[in-house]
């Protein structure tokens, strides 16, 4: 309710400052920035009452490909007897990516942003890579579906950006791939003018805050040395976040122990190229020297173990990376599955199956829930950081960007202010998550969306037409 020009809300648990606090009040501005926490009893009677809710920070997905979802279920199988790894599984991608329309597109990504919203999702960064026709030639618009799927966040109410992904060449001393004609911009300064037009026009329409744009060399294989140099001194100085696919398959280390006689990692830190605007995605396949390269220049790696493990990557190595005080985030990547939490406890899992032992992650700090307060950073806190936006954490200063979670719910009753945490990070269902606030904006409410059913009947509408079934 309306407090002056504030408003409130007294929830049963807040998560604050590394802290679960009972008995405590938050409120914002008109423009739905924290201003302030209370426990006076004035406040707390003035506040809105969500009772039987915990509220958390809203999670912040990494790295994402929306178009992905269409194939969801549709890989799951072996062609004529042959072997699958992610090597197959991309070129049934690349069918499905060459087929779609931008109307197809968009309302994909309206459905794929829905289910992130849905999960607690608040904010997530599109590593956008569908730039040209079907036939590789140039809309008369370049940016046509980046704007497309911008347009599909803020109708859905999820913070965006919009990483632009620049593409090549199939690989080093690989012939054109068909499969990557959508992808491809052939020289550096006609994929830095094209992202300097969406960079205007997201300012034009006053996005900020709500979309912004970063780049996003795809990874080593698909640019060249300078391609990838011209690129990155344009984010430089533009101060853009720069994300980049790094090591997640043997292959693409092989590839650049041909080309350039060290793997990508190694290579990257020789070029100056990590530091705090630099973001690794997966870097599975890396050293544990190469894992210190990484935290010591400050960037950020950006594990995807949903989809990882179902492109049969392998698992990051959270314990050499956390160990040496690296930022680690997570991504929904493929869409597989969009669920940040079952992410965040998988980078734990993934390593109590290799090391026989259990709470690997746990933090050298004081208190029980430590390690379910790191794991919930890597969806939250992190992922900001990668992103560099002003979220990912309840603090005054910052959007009231939260998630109210149902603390009947069958898969976290019971939990007390000191296993709340870890019933979350651990069991949460996704019906145990019943609103979603964007800015103090009530975007999901009572586990639903207000376009939920429209969106549902047009992506089921998307894949018959894509699949005929």
């Amino acid at each position: 309710m309306d407090i002056g020009i504030e408003r409130g809300w007294l929830p049963d648990f807040l998560l604050t400052n590394g802290e679960i606090k009972s008995g405590t009040a938050f409120f914002v501005d008109e423009s739905g920035i924290i201003t302030r926490f209370s426990q006076a009893p004035a406040d707390l009677a003035g506040a809105q009452r969500l009772k039987g809710r915990a509220v958390l920070p809203g999670l912040v997905n990494v790295h994402s490909h929306t178009f992905q979802r269409v194939i969801r279920g549709r890989t799951e199988w072996r062609n004529h007897g042959q072997r699958d790894t992610f090597w197959t599984w991309r070129e049934k991608m690349y069918d499905a990516a060459t087929r779609l329309t931008p109307e197809q597109i968009y309302q994909t990504a309206k459905a794929a942003f829905l289910e992130m919203l849905l999960s607690g999702i608040t904010t997530v960064g599109e590593f956008h890579y569908l730039h040209n026709q079907a036939d590789g030639k140039r809309y008369s618009d370049p940016n046509l579906i980046g704007k497309l799927v911008v347009q599909a966040a803020r109708e859905i109410g999820l913070r965006i950006v919009l990483l632009r992904t620049a593409y090549l060449r199939a690989g080093y001393e690989k012939p054109p791939n068909p499969g990557q004609t959508r992808f491809i911009t052939h020289d550096a300064g006609t994929f830095i003018s094209d992202t300097e037009e969406l960079s205007s026009w997201v300012k034009k329409f006053r996005f900020s805050g709500e979309a912004e744009v970063g780049v996003a060399p795809h990874s080593v294989r698909a640019v060249n040395r300078e391609y990838l140099l011209e690129i990155a001194d344009y984010a430089r100085q533009q101060e853009l976040c720069l994300h980049m696919h790094v090591s997640e398959q043997p292959g693409e280390n092989e590839a650049c122990v041909q080309e350039f006689g060290v793997s990508p990692v190694t290579w990257l830190e020789g070029m100056g190229l990590l530091g705090p605007r630099f973001t690794a995605v997966h870097a599975i396949h890396i050293t544990e020297t190469e894992a210190g390269f990484l935290a010591d220049s400050g960037s950020s790696i950006c594990a995807c173990p949903t989809s990882e493990r179902n492109l049969a990557d392998g698992a990051v190595r959270a314990d050499w990376l956390l160990a040496r005080g690296a930022n680690i985030c997570l991504g929904s990547d493929s869409q597989i599955q969009i669920d940040l939490l079952e992410d965040a406890r998988l980078l734990e899992y993934h390593l109590r199956m290799q090391q026989l032992e259990r709470v690997v992650l746990d933090p050298a700090a004081p208190g029980r829930e430590r390690l379910s307060h790191a794991l919930y950073e890597t969806a939250s806190k992190s992922g900001a950081k990668s992103l560099r936006q002003n979220v990912g954490e309840l603090a005054v200063g910052k959007p009231a960007d939260f998630v109210g979670i149902d603390l009947d719910d069958l898969s976290v009753a019971g939990a007390s202010p000191e296993t709340s945490l870890a019933n979350v990070v651990f069991s949460l269902e996704r019906t145990a998550i019943k609103e979603v606030y964007v800015a103090g904006r009530c975007v999901v409410a009572d586990g639903r969306h207000a376009l939920q059913g429209n969106i549902t009947v047009e992506f089921k509408g998307v894949q018959k037409e894509l699949w005929g079934e």
